[in-house]
């Protein structure tokens, strides 16, 4: 087979980019289940470790993981990516890769909850600030929130849960104003229903645990480098431009070029934390992103049937969903998500946390689970479950309320959806 072309259709990509079988060779994608590879000489050896060409060891990369790490680098239109054991440490190594302490970096106000605790605690006690903004800001407002010690701008394309689109070029104006990339979560949207690097984003990450599994399979993370930003001509990444002492003085910006970042992230962040993808689980995502196109459409058609429904039930006082022509997104998401806003809902019911949960608990088909962009219908109530560290305050600023229950749409039949949440909330 010969290799896929760049203009080839996503749904083409999603089948075929990363790996190409020579001849004799599996057409699916083998695991390479092993840590370890052999060499005929020390100098081969000793000369990976000064320019990594080649699977050498597991934890820096492994040829099933570097197969699906093209593919998802072809499907977001970038020029590297490294997939990581969650999305969790997708969005960490992002933003270490950039920031040591000392520093600080942007973040919107209404991203997923387990990034609001990794950005506002954590990587404050590593002396990293991470500074609230709020998404709908105007250009001046977002001006005046940059420091002289900020090195970068996070958001994501979908809120979790809030729904909230991402202003991707208001954001990304702001931050190269500024001399700093922009890093986009792109979970919910995938690059099937948006591709933030065309918005001018530099770098986007993803939970592959979601969407692009699709089957709850195995949890996992991509970080996905556009090339794009130059990291010499911003003056602000001594890092990317100075000799790494601690990889025999390699100067990533003119060893690997526009594939400095990702280069950097694998060769720093990879080699000490450690927190790389198995074989096998990148051999099941990428079962998943061979469906993704298809997948995806169906999610966005049935979530838009069940937005519509929820709209005319008396016990709900609010229903978000981009789609939705009264939504307040509608307009941003014609923008960046013309092909669909993914198949997450949410919707505040009336009567607040106690009603919430009964309406929950008396769901039979949808699943009550901590997980979401499942091929099963799934729920979760944000305020008691996955955001139940924040403050009532915080939980305000991420759009929040009590009574908010997330609405994860599978691609069961949408008429037994639907029954399903009629029957449920007959019941409260």
């Amino acid at each position: 087979m010969k290799e896929i072309k760049e203009t080839a259709a996503l749904e083409t990509k999603c089948l075929h980019s990363g790996y190409t079988p020579k001849n004799g060779e599996p057409r699916a994608l083998p695991i390479v289940q092993s840590t370890t590879y052999c060499f005929d000489s020390t100098a081969h050896i000793a000369a990976l470790f000064d320019k990594p060409t080649e699977c050498m060891y597991s934890r820096f990369a492994n040829p099933t993981c570097d197969a699906v790490e093209k593919k998802i680098a072809a499907l977001e239109g970038g020029v590297g990516a490294m997939l990581t054991s969650s999305g969790q440490a997708a969005s960490l190594c992002s933003i270490l890769n950039v920031c040591s302490a000392g520093d600080s970096f942007i973040a919107s106000s209404t991203i997923y909850g387990g990034s609001i605790n990794l950005f506002g605690f954590t990587l404050k006690k590593l002396g990293i600030e991470c500074i609230w903004a709020d998404p709908k800001a105007t250009p001046e407002e977002l001006d005046k929130l940059f420091k002289p010690n900020t090195k970068a701008v996070f958001g994501e394309t979908i809120a979790n849960p809030a729904l909230t689109v991402f202003d991707i070029e208001k954001f990304a104006k702001a931050a190269h104003a500024h001399g700093v990339p922009l890093i986009v979560d792109n979970t919910f949207a995938t690059p099937i229903l948006c591709r933030p690097f065309e918005f001018g984003a530099d770098i986007v990450i993803h939970s592959t645990t979601k969407y692009m599994d699709g089957h709850a399979l195995q949890g996992g993370g991509v970080i996905v480098d556009s090339g794009n930003f130059d990291w010499a001509a911003s003056g602000k990444f001594p890092e990317f431009t100075e000799p790494d002492e601690s990889y025999h003085g390699i100067v990533y910006t003119k060893e690997f070029g526009n594939m400095a970042y990702i280069i950097k992230a694998r060769m720093q962040l990879m080699r000490d934390l450690g927190c790389y993808a198995a074989a096998n689980s990148a051999f099941l995502l990428n079962i998943g992103l061979e469906t993704l196109p298809v997948r995806m459409r169906q999610y966005c058609k049935n979530a838009e049937q069940v937005a519509k429904y929820l709209t005319t039930v008396d016990k709900i006082k609010k229903v978000s969903y981009p789609e939705l022509e009264s939504d307040p997104e509608h307009e941003l998401a014609k923008k960046y998500l013309p092909d669909g806003c993914s198949g997450v809902i949410t919707f505040e019911i009336k009567g607040g946390r106690e009603t919430a949960m009964k309406f929950m608990d008396s769901l039979e088909l949808a699943s009550n689970v901590v997980h979401v962009a499942d091929i099963r219908t799934c729920v979760l109530h944000p305020a008691s479950e996955t955001h139940r560290q924040l403050t009532d305050e915080q939980l305000a600023a991420a759009g929040i309320d009590a009574g908010m229950i997330r609405f994860s749409t599978g691609l069961e039949n949408v008429d037994d959806i639907i029954a399903d949440v009629k029957q449920a909330f007959d019941r409260i």
